[in-house]
């Protein structure tokens, strides 16, 4: 059997997907485009999705939403299931499952952030305090990812705190939905503090633990953190109104 040289050039020019951080420079730089390209698409379509809920629900049955406590913990509850569903999917093999996974998660946090956006544009009277709360989380956003990438600090360690203090907080929130006690506003720094050390293990993750195929899921983490922090960023700076 003779020599054949497209053989060698097929392997020599192929790049099976691999740990980010072990990955050529032009590796690097591409899936850290695709996955942030990713997170701004995800963001531009939860606004879309919001101004449409917002404009099609009606305020009765928003308001429904959060005076009910039983059906706010409904909400709460389909939302964690339906995001562990859609980040299971965003880690699937298939490039169109994983799409409708981060396309499943931005639906869920449109429908959970509703009574929020609509209760501070309802308060305002204007969309003021939406944009100072997305200025403020774009720039904590911004600072945080900048640490990750400019130190070679470990965050690894912030898993164990994000899980004890997710529960510890999910505990209180379905605790003061039940009897009806407000958590505070200290309660509200804390999961801001929460939320900003969600963004730092999710960005050295994406460093460190995904392959440089796993862009979808990546995008999907680091706008639940996102997310997370706007919401409470949100909640702050109501409170300072009421």
């Amino acid at each position: 059997m003779g020599y054949n040289s497209n053989y060698d050039n097929y392997n020599t020019n192929y790049q099976s997907p691999q740990i980010v951080n072990y990955a050529t420079n032009e590796a690097q730089a591409t899936f850290y485009r695709k996955t942030y390209t990713h997170v701004a698409l995800a963001l531009l379509a939860f606004i879309v999705t919001e101004t449409i809920l917002l404009n099609v629900i009606p305020p009765a049955f928003i308001i429904k939403m959060v005076n009910g406590k039983w059906v706010w913990l409904l909400i709460l509850g389909g939302f964690w299931l339906g995001s562990i569903l859609a980040n299971k999917w965003t880690q699937a093999q298939d490039r169109t499952t994983q799409y409708l996974g981060l396309g499943v998660y931005v639906l869920l946090e449109a429908i959970i952030f509703m009574p929020l956006i609509f209760m501070a544009i309802y308060f305002t009277k204007s969309l003021e305090i939406l944009s100072q709360a997305g200025i403020i989380t774009l720039a904590l956003f911004g600072g945080l990812t900048a640490v990750v990438f400019l130190t070679r600090v470990d965050f690894s360690f912030l898993r164990s705190v994000l899980v004890i203090g997710g529960f510890i907080a999910l505990g209180l929130i379905v605790a003061g939905a039940i009897f009806g006690f407000d958590l505070g506003l200290w309660f509200l720094v804390a999961m801001v503090a929460l939320a900003a050390g969600g963004i730092l293990y999710e960005t050295y993750n994406i460093k460190n633990v995904y392959s440089t195929d796993q862009y979808v899921g990546a995008a999907l983490q680091l706008f639940s953190s996102i997310m997370l922090l706007f919401w409470y960023v949100l909640r702050i700076l109501m409170s300072r109104r009421e």
